[in-house]
């Protein structure tokens, strides 16, 4: 087994290392004489070189923070949500909606993608739909605009400030830092949401199983409503299953791939480029082999301190709490926490006195 993992594993992991710190073009073995080492003059250009990699580098770091700071939160509260949805007993045909909502999870990426990019062209059926409404539906898969930027239009803000026109991080100028998702790279967190959801919905129906029904019947008792019940309750005894999910979810939408390369392939104006795609792109078309293995390395070391951290947030405390009543207040029908301590009992002093 140790062998196998160091072969397929560890020694690839090494090479890729080495490529990244080499001026390797792809021809030939990376191990070969006319291949340099350079050490950390790849990373250099793509973090501090001030020119097109650079630039190339933090538009796809910020296309992709976006993809994530939506698609995982979203794709996390959906996923419980319809967990808690199918997992209800009174609900009829439970089967049919388990089923119905993990399909797009086990459909091919690549027809969802073709799907999606006909849903969403000029004269597709979400145009024509919003037509309805009297809205003209943008040009989805050609509009780099932001939308955070088309907002501030709206409000007539449409230039951006002097102090946000310098570039001073990763050669992108701060203006377009806080452009937002680009109209285009809205129709891959669509689709991200709707293909991901199911696969952890499993996830958190399967937590939601393992939950002992005594515990539902003593909140029931404690006066508990359904609201109080899933967030003081089932949320909390969710948290190993919830840092999973959270956790596949950074990398798979650090790693987005396949969908881009299916699709615009980083168009329109490099508004929907991502590390990974940019990764390919610098290797298999610019023949640059060290710099693609350096992108991928800082994609890793991303993904690695951002686990790292939501791992901090969502570590559970040694301090058990105290248990919880829900005590009826009187007002609409609400009800309200209370902590239950041990019972207070008071002590009378000896006759006589203190000693």
């Amino acid at each position: 087994m140790l062998v196998i993992l160091g072969l397929f594993l560890v020694l690839p992991i090494f090479m890729a290392l080495w490529v990244s710190l080499s001026d390797w073009t792809g021809r030939g073995s990376p191990f070969a004489a006319t291949t340099n080492y350079v050490g950390g003059e790849n990373y250099a250009e793509l973090l501090t070189g001030g020119g097109l990699a650079e630039r190339d580098f933090g538009t796809s770091i910020r296309n992709n923070l976006y993809y994530v700071l939506i698609v995982v939160p979203v794709q996390t509260i959906i996923s419980l949500l319809l967990a808690v949805l199918v997992n209800q007993r009174l609900l009829k045909a439970r089967g049919f909606f388990r089923t119905a909502f993990y399909f797009p999870s086990v459909t091919s990426s690549v027809a969802i993608t073709v799907v999606f990019l006909f849903l969403f062209s000029a004269s597709g059926a979400v145009n024509r739909a919003v037509a309805y409404l009297g809205v003209n539906g943008p040009n989805w898969i050609n509009d780099p605009r932001g939308l955070l930027h088309i907002i501030l239009g709206a409000f007539g803000v449409d230039s951006p400030p002097g102090a946000l026109q310098e570039a001073p991080f990763l050669g992108v100028s701060w203006w377009n830092w806080l452009a937002g998702p680009s109209v285009t790279m809205t129709i891959y967190i669509i689709m991200a949401i709707f293909t991901t959801s199911g696969t952890f919905m499993l996830l958190y129906l399967a937590a939601l199983q393992g939950i002992s029904g005594d515990i539902q019947e003593a909140t029931l008792v404690d006066g508990a409503n359904a609201w109080q019940r899933l967030w003081l309750v089932t949320v909390p005894m969710l948290r190993p299953t919830t840092f999973t999910v959270i956790t596949l979810g950074l990398i798979g939408t650090w790693q987005v791939f396949d969908q881009i390369y299916t699709g615009t392939r980083g168009s329109p104006s490099k508004t929907t480029l991502t590390p990974a795609y940019l990764s390919y792109e610098t290797s298999f078309n610019s023949q640059q082999w060290g710099q693609g293995a350096a992108i991928a390395f800082i994609l890793f070391a991303i993904i690695v301190v951002l686990t790292i951290l939501q791992r901090i947030v969502l570590r559970e405390s040694d301090v058990v709490p105290k248990r919880k009543r829900f005590r009826p207040t009187g007002e609409g029908g609400r009800s309200s926490v209370v902590p239950v301590g041990p019972p207070v009992v008071p002590v009378k002093p000896p006759a006589g006195g203190a000693a």
